[in-house]
């Protein structure tokens, strides 16, 4: 008969797991956006190739590398994936939401506006978290809240700054903010799902550089052999980050993942303006500071959680 030591040990047994799941999705995300927020360096060494183009190598590597990824590891059942009408229409949502992303994402640094770019995904997790709220009806604690309303007023004050509507900044965040909720409400496997989005859009891509490989105007084994190196292995460093931001939104609630995503956007900006001397003026500090008070409340309150989690069930 369970006893009221047993319960306690199940329930201390549950609590572990799930902060092991946390701490394990923290991981995957804070990596993700690591390597995202680096990624500039990367496409400006394919500078001389048209945006189009490398979109399509994107999109064409990243299917081979993932398929190749999923038959090693025994997952040859993926595409089965596509039998379920309703994860038949989400994953070509998520597809045609991953590839705006990335074209504008690639063109944003091809015409030097990365700072641009990096306040995209500075206002990406503001929807993230909004999203979260709205239809995943997740909560924020006061502090939290304060935090939110403080990232807020510093998106704010950069984008009044701008003059302008900033439309590289808004196609990034909101395509990229969409795309984390279904994957969110979903919960499919990250790689496998990230197969069948790359091959529902590897036709096209191979189809234009095909084209392009006819008429003679591709860069892919015309150019210099570094470019079409880094043309292929483009998609590797595509779905390696893809893969771990897919596997952290399993585990951990779609708010922590919009406030980790300042981590991209940061290192962003200073490889923009450090690396390629990009305007930063003292608007841009002044909204900044905003949002770096935001990270630290909300940091601050993620630490009051996990002392709370940690303390042992009596």
């Amino acid at each position: 008969m369970p006893t009221l030591h047993n319960f306690r040990v199940q329930d201390s047994a549950r609590v572990k797991n799930n902060y092991s799941e946390s701490s394990l999705g923290t991981f995957y995300a804070i990596s993700a956006f690591i390597l995202w927020g680096i990624l500039p360096v990367y496409w400006k060494l394919l500078h001389a190739v048209p945006t189009a183009e490398i979109l399509a190598h994107r999109i064409f590597w990243s299917a081979i590398f993932v398929v190749l990824v999923l038959l090693y590891s025994g997952r040859k059942n993926f595409l089965t994936l596509l039998l379920d009408f309703r994860n038949r229409i989400s994953l070509i949502l998520t597809g045609a939401l991953i590839g705006i992303n990335w074209f504008t994402y690639i063109y944003a640094v091809h015409i030097d506006r990365i700072v641009e770019a990096s306040m995209g995904y500075y206002i990406n997790p503001l929807i993230s978290i909004f999203l979260g709220l709205l239809v995943l009806k997740e909560r924020l604690d006061r502090i939290q809240w304060i935090a939110l309303i403080l990232a807020m007023v510093g998106v704010l004050i950069v984008t009044y700054h701008f003059g302008r509507i900033p439309w590289i900044a808004l196609v990034l965040s909101v395509t990229f903010g969409f795309y984390g909720l279904i994957k969110k409400i979903m919960n499919l496997d990250a790689l496998s799902s990230l197969g069948v989005e790359t091959l529902l859009l590897a036709p096209i891509a191979g189809g234009f550089i095909l084209v392009q490989a006819v008429k003679g105007t591709g860069s892919f084994l015309t150019a210099d052999f570094s470019v079409t190196g880094l043309l292929v292995f483009s998609g590797a460093i595509t779905a390696i980050p893809l893969y771990w931001f897919a596997q952290g939104a399993r585990r951990i609630p779609l708010s922590r993942i919009g406030f980790l995503q300042y981590i991209a956007p940061t290192l962003m900006l200073l490889i923009g303006v450090i690396g390629y001397s990009e305007p930063f003026t003292a608007i841009h500090t002044v909204s900044f500071g905003f949002i770096w008070t935001a990270l630290a409340l909300y940091t601050l309150s993620l630490i009051r959680k996990v002392r709370y989690v940690e303390k042992p069930i009596r």
